[in-house]
């Protein structure tokens, strides 16, 4: 991975005219390893994301006793159907999604364990998914402050049956129970509660799944999930559609034109709903067979938006939207204050910071664009704020990213790849 100085300027640039392959998808490599993980035999996950946050993963599955190779570009994941406890303590790091995973998982795994996470993990809330597995028969509890990592749980101890769970929050929650369901006793049977957020993540999750043999229905707010096993397999993982939004964002704001191939304009991947903000905000996009071009227009238009079903895209619409000819408000969107940073407040302060306009409420934010200059942008240790106001440098001179190392999350070499557009 490379090695980032504290702060990273952006070189501006005229108009982005590229052919991008993004990284492969954080959320199916780390669903896909997990699964992998509680099937039996070698699996062979191809095109895999490599980054701090699917690290974290492989590290919480060799401690639970499952091996996890490197092959070429490939991790080879051999399961043996049950999760053994090799250390006491399971470290996801800043991972939310190894976090939320593994913790579910441990409930059917042959020990205790104690699953725990940096300074941020520990501030972000995990009691919804508890509560879910403590209706199921789990021996789960969290013993960090306010509802918060770090948290015990005893396995193999998890009965199955009916749960309600708060969605409202994160799909995560509903995910990592999902994934772990069929070695339960008993069929489990999910009722969603609240506004879900985040909704097409739970369809990745049932895809993922159904890739390696287990069938989960979701019907309305219900989701069912039959006992069974999976069976090992090779796993092509598609191109990221959270990070190919930097790129198109990029064409959007420069009045370019990116590509992107590998990701089906059908797939489940929530962020691919930003292609539609795009079109909202005046790009044109153009889907073919095997890629999907975004071009920006001569003009942005301000646009009033829903981004319930596609939150990670949010910080990128932000800065387009920073951009446009009229003001802009995002909506539906309050879980963005319990992500790596309350991404609200970030996002507030450094659109002001670069010399917009710019308020937030408890789930929405508004952008007025203003007269843009350069300014050094605080990340929070974010990988997506950093990756998010870079695309600002393209336009404005004196954008200056501190801690851009952050990207190693999701797109270790994101910077290089800036730097080819």
């Amino acid at each position: 991975m490379r090695s980032y100085p504290p702060s990273y300027e952006v070189a501006p640039t005229g108009r982005v005219v590229a052919v991008v392959v993004p990284p492969g998808s954080k959320s199916l490599t780390n669903r896909a390893l997990l699964v992998a993980a509680l099937a039996e035999g070698v699996s062979d996950i191809r095109r895999p994301l490599r980054s701090d946050d699917t690290e974290a993963m492989r590290d919480c599955l060799a401690r639970l006793g499952v091996e996890v190779t490197t092959v070429g570009d490939d991790f080879g994941v051999s399961g043996t159907g049950r999760l053994t406890p090799r250390t006491r303590v399971l470290d996801a790091r800043g991972s939310g999604t190894t976090a939320r995973f593994i913790t579910a998982a441990a409930t059917i795994a042959d020990g205790e364990v104690i699953v725990d996470g940096n300074d941020r993990m520990r501030e972000r809330p995990i009691g919804d998914l508890v509560d879910a597995l403590e209706q199921l028969g789990a021996d789960v509890e969290i013993i960090g402050s306010h509802g918060c990592p770090p948290v015990r749980v005893r396995g193999p101890q998890l009965a199955g049956g009916p749960a309600r769970i708060d969605a409202s929050r994160s799909s995560q929650y509903v995910s990592a129970i999902m994934m772990a369901a069929p070695y339960a006793t008993d069929p489990v049977t999910l009722r969603l509660g609240g506004p879900v957020v985040s909704r097409p993540y739970i369809q990745s999750t049932i895809d993922v799944m159904a890739a390696f043999g287990v069938e989960a229905v979701m019907r309305g707010d219900a989701v069912r999930i039959p006992l069974g096993r999976y069976a090992a397999r090779d796993y092509v993982v598609e191109p990221d559609a959270s990070a190919a939004a930097y790129p198109w964002a990029a064409a959007a704001i420069t009045g370019g034109s990116v590509t992107i191939g590998g990701i089906s304009p059908t797939t489940s991947q929530a962020d691919i709903g930003f292609l539609g903000v795009l079109e909202a905000m005046g790009c044109s996009v153009t889907v073919e067979s095997s890629t999907i071009t975004v071009s920006g227009p001569e003009a942005l238009a301000g646009v009033d938006l829903d981004m319930n079903h596609c939150p990670d895209a949010v910080l990128a619409a932000a800065v387009v939207a920073s951009f446009a000819a009229g003001p802009t408000t995002i909506r539906n969107v309050g879980n963005l204050r319990i992500k790596e940073t309350d991404r609200l407040t970030a996002l507030e302060t450094e659109l002001r910071r670069l010399g917009h306009h710019a308020a937030t409420g408890d789930d929405w934010l508004q952008i007025v664009p203003g007269s843009p200059h350069g300014a050094v942008i605080k990340t929070y240790d974010d990988h997506r704020m950093a990756m998010s106001f870079a695309l600002a440098g393209l336009v404005v001179p004196g954008v200056i990213i501190d801690e851009p190392g952050c990207v190693a999350k999701t797109w270790p070499r994101f910077f290089d790849e800036l730097e080819r557009w």
